[in-house]
């Protein structure tokens, strides 16, 4: 059980929300728990679990109930997943398919597309993914290549994406494209493609340091025909979408991180409590408690920033600075936190059987997804010296004439 210095937390401590805990763990105790090795063995949880979710409410829960949804706020989605990091359960895509293609549809999709795939999201029946990287490129989303030519009513959709959470189980995922490739406005567009649609191919689940229950693969796009009633907002406005979307999903992967260092550092706690070394608990020597009290200290110093930010979701107040914050401030403190819990934790803290060792695993991807923490450094400079480099941009206009 968390020590009430990590408990302390004003933004969680609504009736509404300690019922949702409650469900929450009973949820991961009675379905989740037991079939977690068997995930990591197979690679990718069951559709099961999909659709257990789903009848709980626990999808889209802060999508409309006009769309299936259960229409909270999002800080049930942000308890949600800080109840899952806790644990380290990271097997079920839930977040990314609630927390990052529900809201593309939501906020950018016509009514008709979010009358056909949000309530079928929301029940479980529907699973989702994001295809924006490619082989060729990562956080630069302006170098893809895979291309959708106008073909009048529909698009013909031809290239590769690469690291896509969710994509072997996925029915259907939101792809990035170039619309106007070889001309000088290339375009990048969104488009919704269904995995059942001719050309459009998975590959085998990657073989992972960590987070090995997660299905993450390749997909494939082969003369797809996505009709244009499948287009996601505009025709090149793509790329502003993501842009706009993308400070949710960072925020999220600061929410996980958060989760994971509270689990490590509560795990570690009751470990060194009952474990002995030298007749007395591993507590009791002065070194565990001061490398505890740093990362308690450190955990808790991220939170507070957190918990500003949360909020800020529903009425799109979240800026893509303050997101790149949170993002790489929260998975920089997460992976020093599991670190040094691992350490505590001796030899058995490199075992598999113990929960440190698959957060050490899983933790350090999320340095790297949703924008590398590089990128999150330049984004934060940008904002830092925005007067700079908008004078700087126009004397390099009025230079040209």
């Amino acid at each position: 059980m968390l020590s009430h210095v990590l408990l302390d937390r004003q933004i969680y401590a609504s009736e509404e929300h300690r019922m949702m805990r409650d469900m929450i763990r009973e949820f991961m105790s009675n379905e989740i728990m037991d079939q977690n090795e068997q995930w990591e063995k197979d690679g990718m949880v069951s559709r099961a679990i999909w659709e257990q979710a789903g009848s709980l409410g626990l999808l889209c829960i802060d999508i409309p109930v006009d769309y299936g949804g259960s229409g909270l706020d999002f800080s049930y989605s942000a308890l949600f997943i800080e109840e899952l990091a806790q644990k380290g359960i990271n097997g079920p895509g839930f977040s990314l398919h609630s927390d990052i293609v529900a809201p593309y549809l939501l906020n950018h999709g016509i009514e008709a597309q979010k009358q056909k795939y949000l309530p079928l999201m929301a029940t479980g029946k529907l699973i989702t993914a994001i295809g924006m990287t490619e082989p060729n490129c990562g956080s630069d989303l302006k170098a893809i290549r895979t291309t959708a030519v106008d073909k009048g009513d529909h698009y013909v959709v031809n290239g590769q994406k690469t690291f896509i959470t969710n994509g072997y189980l996925s029915d259907m995922a939101i792809v990035a494209v170039k619309t106007h490739p070889g001309t000088e406005q290339e375009g990048v567009s969104l488009l919704i493609m269904e995995s059942k649609w001719d050309g459009f191919e998975k590959g085998i689940p990657f073989k992972k340091i960590g987070m090995k229950a997660q299905d993450t693969c390749e997909l494939f796009f082969d003369n797809v025909v996505v009709p244009k009633e499948n287009l996601l907002g505009k025709e090149g406005e793509g790329f502003k979408i993501m842009m706009k979307e993308l400070a949710r999903e960072r925020l999220t992967v600061a929410v996980t991180a958060i989760g994971t260092a509270a689990g490590a550092i509560s795990d570690t706690i009751e470990y060194t409590s009952t474990r002995t070394a030298f007749k007395k608990p591993i507590a009791a020597f002065q070194n565990t408690q001061f490398k505890l009290a740093e990362c308690a200290t450190k955990l808790q110093l991220n939170q507070a920033f957190i918990d500003r930010c949360i909020p800020l979701v529903p009425n799109h107040e979240l800026t893509a600075e303050s997101a790149s914050m949170a993002k790489y401030s929260a998975t920089e403190m997460c992976g020093t936190v599991v670190d040094e819990c691992l350490q505590l934790f001796g030899g058995y803290g490199y075992m598999w059987d113990y929960p440190i060792a698959r957060m050490y695993a899983d933790n350090r991807v999320a340095r790297i997804y949703a924008g590398t923490n590089e990128i999150m450094k330049l984004l934060i400079s940008r904002g830092l010296f925005k007067e700079l480099f908008q004078q700087m941009k126009s004397d390099k206009k009025k230079s040209r004439k």
